[in-house]
């Protein structure tokens, strides 16, 4: 009876294991993420503002006809998909080191009945009529890029963007962003929505310390737009750099439970451009890159609707 047990009892420890394992590692992602965060203590009067862009909001020009699925890629008319980043003069202050892994914390967020942002597991089925946003953070100062292709089909980069911020897109260490952001003018702008076409929309969120070459932004991509058809579309070769950043080696931790609500922290640290401290809710899921020399950090997420 004792041999007949024993393979089972080896199996049974074997599982153990090996979930403790996986368990601890889920802890050292986000808790190496979370270090970098600014510690506040209470009542301190310490400010976190982001200082590198004095505004993160659409052009006066931008277009308000009405959105289709706004994961789609015609952001110029659709949601907003602006980064806020306001300056009040004031330095934030931040512990993240240079030379850390790059690392990204991002949660979706869901439109519930009352009209209030929850958080909402990206894996889920979607469905005509759902609204949703992204926020993020990274754990180092960078530039972000944002591309979206729909059921395998042509990318095309809807972040950054010439009507936003005129095409800037750094981003602050700990500062959250969102796309769209939620307290642009106009409501049509706050969410993605999605339409009554089963597709699967895949976001590419790209982090890097540097510039990508082959891209514009800033004054190249306002002039690129204002004769050329936009979003723009990566040319092959830096699309493949892309793709190829998806495969990079990186650490995942990832929550068990949503539906948590979006609190007043969290919404005003992303309009006023401030850093989140580390009593601040962590992201939903946190990637990091396993090496610290890694220049470059690719997120692709798919959005499945039926």
């Amino acid at each position: 009876m004792r041999f007949k047990l024993f393979p089972l009892l080896l199996l049974i420890t074997l599982v153990s294991s090996i979930f403790v394992f996986a368990q601890s590692q889920d802890e050292d992602v986000r808790g190496a993420f979370l270090s970098t965060r600014v510690t506040v203590s209470a009542g301190s009067s310490e400010t976190r503002t982001s200082t590198r862009r004095s505004s993160r909001r659409r052009s006066s020009s931008a277009s308000s006809s009405s959105n289709r699925r706004q994961t789609s890629t015609t952001t110029s008319a659709g949601a907003s998909v602006g980064l806020v980043n306001s300056s009040t003069g004031n330095t934030r202050v931040h512990a993240a080191a240079s030379n850390a892994p790059i690392g990204l914390g991002y949660s979706f967020f869901i439109r519930d009945q009352g009209g209030q942002p929850v958080r909402v597991d990206p894996a889920r089925e979607f469905h005509a009529g759902d609204r949703i946003r992204l926020s993020f953070e990274t754990n180092v100062d960078g530039y972000l890029y944002v591309f979206h292709t729909e059921n395998g089909g042509t990318p095309e980069m809807i972040y950054p963007d010439a009507q936003l911020d005129d095409g800037h897109n750094e981003v602050d260490a700990h500062v959250p962003y969102e796309i769209p952001w939620s307290p642009e003018e106009d409501e049509r702008f706050h969410w993605f929505v999605f339409d009554n076409r089963p597709a699967t929309e895949r976001l590419y969120i790209v982090v890097t310390r540097d510039p990508l070459p082959g891209v514009p932004t800033a004054d190249a991509l306002v002039n690129y737009c204002h004769s050329n058809r936009c979003p723009w579309q990566p040319l092959p070769q830096v699309w493949t750099q892309v793709k190829a950043g998806a495969e990079g080696r990186v650490s995942e931790s990832k929550a068990t439970v949503y539906g948590q609500a979006q609190t007043s922290g969290e919404r005003e640290a992303t309009t006023r451009g401030m850093g989140l401290d580390r009593s601040a809710p962590p992201p939903s899921v946190v990637r990091m890159n396993v090496t610290s020399n890694a220049p470059v950090l690719v997120t692709a997420i798919d959005l499945i609707h039926r």
